[in-house]
């Protein structure tokens, strides 16, 4: 059964999101240390997106998403991820690693009060730009701004295999999640991570080949004029995570495309290429349901 959502303080108050109050800033109202704390950070996050590929890519990246998503999205995470994220009626959500906004935008049409974080700014003001009553702000998974047990959803989208930092991503993650919420995942498989088909001379997919499945590493994703750092864990490394922070399983699912003819499904059902999972951060004393 679908649980009450948890009693939550209240948001933080925060500036209004626009990119003309955004640190560093002429206009900056905090002190001088603030500003150079905040200025040091927003230097952190521009160089970590360049060494991604993220921002030389974002341009590229907006063209493929439009306003609707790409067909993995729409046909084969969607429908599993819109259904767990409303199932027990959350107020407010936190989208890590958002991108153009998509699905914050999904989640705020559904009811939901959503803000949406990002490292790369290009994304950031397209989102603002498509949602423009929505909350979204420039910054990091690993060090995100807002006060413990702040929301009762957090959503990461296919945005882990983008951190290089995995641990505190999570913890951050994980602090920021009202006891009794749940932190919703979408993620590449692992076997996807580490492995590509393979194909006769014709191009006919004869299987999908693995290789260094449990070595950790970086790996090059190029498509569409895209071009950005992936990062390749073995499943037991996410799991492992998770566990580590106290965090409980309440669901998993190796989501196969809605039935359809199109030509691309059969690769996902062959192999599928994604995981959804959903962890429960129980109140204290309590084992939950």
């Amino acid at each position: 059964m679908p649980e009450a959502s948890p009693a939550l303080r209240p948001l933080p108050v925060m500036p209004d999101p626009d990119p003309a109050s955004a640190c560093p800033s002429t206009n900056f109202a905090g002190s001088t240390a603030d500003f150079l704390t905040c200025a040091a950070s927003e230097d952190r996050v521009s160089r970590e997106g360049m060494a991604s590929g993220w921002d030389n890519s974002a341009e590229a990246w907006i063209a493929a998403m439009s306003d609707d998503g790409d067909w993995a999205r729409t046909a084969v995470l969607d429908p599993v991820m819109l259904a767990r994220a409303t199932r027990n009626s959350p107020v407010q959500a936190l989208d890590v690693g958002c991108g153009e906004g998509r699905f914050c935008r999904l989640l705020a049409d559904a009811g939901i009060e959503t803000t949406g974080v990002d490292p790369t700014r290009t994304l950031i003001e397209a989102a603002r730009q498509r949602h423009e009553t929505g909350r979204y702000y420039v910054g990091e998974a690993e060090s995100l701004p807002f006060p413990d047990s702040s929301f009762h959803l957090v959503v990461s989208y296919l945005s882990l295999v983008d951190i290089e930092r995995l641990a505190p991503a999570i913890s951050e993650m994980t602090r920021v999640l009202a006891p009794g919420g749940h932190l919703l995942v979408a993620n590449l498989a692992s076997h996807n991570s580490a492995g590509q088909w393979l194909k006769d001379g014709s191009g006919k997919r004869l299987g999908y080949l693995i290789d260094h499945y449990l070595e950790e590493r970086p790996v090059r994703q190029q498509w569409a004029g895209i071009d950005i750092i992936n990062w390749h864990r073995p499943l037991a490394t996410y799991m492992q995570e998770f566990l580590a922070y106290g965090l409980r399983l309440t669901f998993f699912d190796e989501p196969k495309p809605l039935a359809g003819e199109d030509p691309i499904s059969g690769k996902f059902v062959r192999a599928p290429w994604f995981v959804v999972m959903e962890w429960r951060k129980d109140e204290a004393g309590s084992a939950g349901t």
